[in-house]
């Protein structure tokens, strides 16, 4: 052997060895960092161990999918995703930092080890520690948001009826389908003690040449109060200056006849009028009839896991409520059409675990585009399900962040069905969640005002409506007309009220 063939073989054999050593150095750096990465405080990827996939990144931020989804369908949603995680199809976890670069060196190729190395072991447990860290991060950071409550206010467009007025006749979004409630007559029942009374049917008769015609009906809430809005009908009603109103109640009917205000051009009109039934309220148990209508698509994902995980408390709260009312829930999810479903009825359960139970069924996936099958699920919610007909509380809480579809053939019309759920004595909360636009925000409060419920929003830290659980909101409401606290405490006490008024164990509510 030659010294020249000597000289090469052990310059040949170092280089091997110099080679080995820095692929074992730069693996050992790679897994320090990743360590760095991961520790508390930081935003690690996060694997969803459900679907079996890790999850995908776009322009910073986090996209969950549900397991649910097909692969193509996932691949769609995460090219809609934004950094506000308002888009469809995405449940935005946490916003990840942009990585910094590695440095220079890193960049380079590096040699892979020979086959049987002993540093191939140590790179497989060093992606293994990476991985295990970045599960437990990701996890950290789900449950600290999951731990956060909702935050929200609420107003009451019937209370703040100039202001609202005021902010109809601002609004300059997108199409929506209007009623005109500019002339309002509020209808108030009472009994012998002046109590209001609950569930009095009112009918609103148009005098005819030849026999009267029925043009409107509603049931009294349980503050005793129906409202009248005669320039909303789609009848010719605008000549008229008098209407009979029949008010009965079982077996009791009172009639007389509203005349209208004097038909100057005015802005507005307001009026109350008070009837009388000669009956005495035994105040028993309350029935109580508690219906959830659920927006179910991606970007709902958070709103549905904070009501799966407080509905036990909410519930124990409204049974011990003075008087412990007869509770009864139910519940009406809804996506879009093309997804999986468009909507899905759980009729009404005396017991909260049957309806919890079908809760936890709930999952947030599809959705596509920004409106939703609201107009449909608004349909189910107040038709098909047995709400109890006589001395019931009655009362639906809309959470959804998206308005409904107005542009689809034969569907179903929201406008209609606050109609008919005014009919049924159904007050609508609506809870407009993060992202609602201002489209969504005068339909929900139209829904609100025409059955005596309220305009609810949950509040976030930032100028936007969406985002952490804060006190602040972008919605049109003036800051001295509400004040914010957690949601849970919202839903019972707006439940409190409205039983409140049926219950002389409670303070009355003006």
């Amino acid at each position: 052997m030659s010294t020249h063939h000597t000289t090469y073989s052990l310059i040949y054999a170092l280089g091997r060895i110099a080679l080995l050593v820095w692929a074992m150095f730069l693996i050992s750096a790679c897994g320090f960092l990743g360590r760095v990465a991961s520790q508390p405080g930081e935003t690690a990827p996060v694997r969803d161990d459900a679907a079996g996939e890790d999850i995908a990144s776009s322009e910073g931020d986090m996209v969950h999918f549900s397991a649910e989804e097909p692969a193509t369908e996932r691949m769609e949603e995460t090219s809609a995703a934004s950094l506000t995680g308002v888009e469809k199809g995405a449940e935005v976890i946490a916003p990840a930092p942009t990585p910094s670069p590695l440095p220079a060196a890193t960049m380079l190729p590096v040699p892979l080890p020979a086959e049987g190395d002993d540093s191939v072991a140590e790179m497989k447990v060093s992606e293994a520690e990476v991985a295990v860290e970045t599960d437990r991060v990701g996890v950290a950071v789900l449950e600290r948001q999951q731990s956060e409550p909702l935050r929200a206010g609420e107003v009451d467009d019937n209370a703040q009826w100039d202001d609202y007025l005021l902010y109809r006749r601002n609004y300059g979004g997108p199409q929506v389908h209007d009623r005109d409630v500019t002339e309002r007559y509020i209808i108030e029942v009472e009994d012998g003690q002046g109590n209001p009374v609950l569930d009095a049917s009112v009918r609103v008769f148009l005098n005819g040449q030849q026999q009267r015609q029925e043009i409107y009906s509603a049931c009294t809430y349980a503050n005793g109060q129906a409202l009248f809005h005669p320039l909303a009908l789609d009848l010719p009603v605008a000549q008229a200056d008098r209407f009979m109103v029949e008010v009965q109640k079982g077996n009791l009917l009172e009639q007389f006849t509203l005349t209208r205000f004097d038909a100057q051009p005015v802005a507005s009109f307001s009026e109350r009028w008070m009837v009388k039934l000669a009956m005495q309220n035994d105040f028993d148990p309350i029935n109580l009839d508690i219906l959830f209508l659920i927006d179910a698509t991606g970007s709902m994902a958070d709103e549905i896991a904070k009501i799966q995980s407080t509905i036990f408390d909410v519930s124990a709260r409204i049974d011990a409520l003075p008087g412990q009312p007869n509770v009864r829930y139910g519940m009406v999810t809804y996506r879009d059409r093309g997804d999986s479903f468009i909507s899905r009825v759980y009729d009404f359960s005396p017991d909260v675990r049957d309806f919890s139970k079908n809760l936890s069924t709930v999952s947030a996936a599809g959705g596509g585009d920004y409106p939703e099958s609201l107009n449909e699920a608004l349909h189910q919610a107040v038709n098909p399900v047995e709400w109890r007909s006589e001395d019931t509380v009655k009362l639906i809480f809309l959470v959804a962040d998206a308005p409904p579809h107005l542009d689809y053939a034969q569907d179903y019309d929201y406008a209609v069905e606050m109609d008919n759920a005014a009919r049924h004595g159904i007050k609508i909360f609506p809870i407009a969640s993060s992202g609602l636009d201002d489209q969504g925000e005068y339909i929900f409060r139209q829904l609100a005002q025409y059955t005596m419920g309220r305009f609810v929003f949950l509040t976030y830290q930032g100028p936007t409506n969406g985002g952490a659980p804060g006190d602040v909101t972008t919605h049109h409401v003036d800051e001295e007309d509400y004040s914010v606290e957690n949601l849970d405490d919202l839903l019972v006490r707006l439940v409190e009220e409205e039983l409140a008024w049926q219950n002389p164990q409670l303070a009355q509510v003006e």
